[in-house]
């Protein structure tokens, strides 16, 4: 009996071991080479409030004090992920900045923590922006990690003029056991996302109830565009639906049929410019080109 006992136990540290090595695999840095900008764009770096060198590119608008779009990547990508969008919308008129998030691209190194830094990165990208351009107004555009920072900073929600949400996670919590019930089944999930999602106040310093893009929407101020994929198993159309109506201000929704998360994601096709393109020009007041023909819809 005493036996059954110590294997018990041992089963049980190893498996918490196991558990912490995987939130340390979810968490790691995710860094990489990006290609230098071309003329008219420009490299820059921007200093966090908390000291960190974030790596970014900006492209000018068509005057010192068009209208600014920052756009922020999501989990694991870097800001070549939003490149070709910036590209078009700098073709557009608008000023873009794209940004490497702490740990990832080529910004300081740091563990991934899903919104709650990052958030730090977008507000000092925010603010650099909106200095650049002399005060004009600024859209975001946030994709999944980073419509999550876009909504968590320490302050709240960037004090944007529109805001584009694209396929955003509810909360930690749903967004670990999504992951987890795809790859493991719902049984699984439902054991395993705990002990995943605790591990926030060990990582993070807070419990995964701060980890909540859904209840900050409520405090963005914003005119805001919230778009989910119709077949996105990550955040589902109805988590997406539930976000939108958290929002208490001007808002939109689109919901894309046939795109799941990582499409949806990286979308950049005639369709999402124009419907994007159509919300930034309504809400930042600009008169905004065709997309390209060349585009797929």
């Amino acid at each position: 009996m005493r036996k059954l006992g110590w294997i018990t136990f041992a089963a049980l540290v190893f498996g918490l071991i196991g558990i912490w090595l995987i939130g340390s695999l979810l968490s790691r840095p995710t860094p990489s080479v990006i290609a230098a900008a071309a003329s008219p764009a420009q490299d820059v770096w921007i200093k966090t409030g908390d000291g960190l060198d974030i790596a970014g590119t900006y492209r000018p608008g068509n005057s010192l004090s068009a209208p600014g779009i920052l756009l922020l990547h999501g989990n694991g990508a870097s800001r070549a992920a939003t490149d070709s969008n910036a590209a078009w919308l700098t073709e557009q008129g608008f000023a873009t900045l794209t940004i490497d998030f702490r740990g990832h691209g080529e910004s300081d190194v740091s563990d991934h923590s899903f919104g709650l830094f990052e958030a730090r990165d977008a507000r000092a990208a925010f603010d650099w922006l909106g200095k650049r351009q002399g005060g004009a107004r600024i859209g975001v555009i946030g994709i999944s990690l980073g419509g999550a920072a876009a909504l968590l900073g320490d302050e709240g929600p960037l004090p944007a003029d529109a805001l584009v949400l694209q396929a955003v996670y509810p909360d930690i919590r749903a967004a670990i056991r999504n992951r987890l019930a795809e790859r493991l089944g719902g049984v699984l999930a439902t054991l395993g996302e705990p002990l995943l999602s605790y591990q926030s106040w060990l990582r993070q310093g807070v419990g995964p109830d701060r980890l909540s893009p859904l209840a900050a929407m409520p405090m963005a101020k914003a005119p805001v565009l919230v778009i989910g994929g119709a077949d996105d198993v990550y955040t589902p159309e109805a988590e997406t639906r539930a976000l939108f109506a958290a929002a208490g201000g001007p808002k939109e929704m689109w919901i894309v049929p046939g795109l799941g998360h990582a499409a949806m994601s990286d979308a950049n096709t005639q369709a999402y410019r124009a419907r994007v393109g159509a919300f930034f020009a309504r809400v930042l007041k600009v008169e905004m080109r065709s997309p390209s023909s060349s585009e797929e819809g």
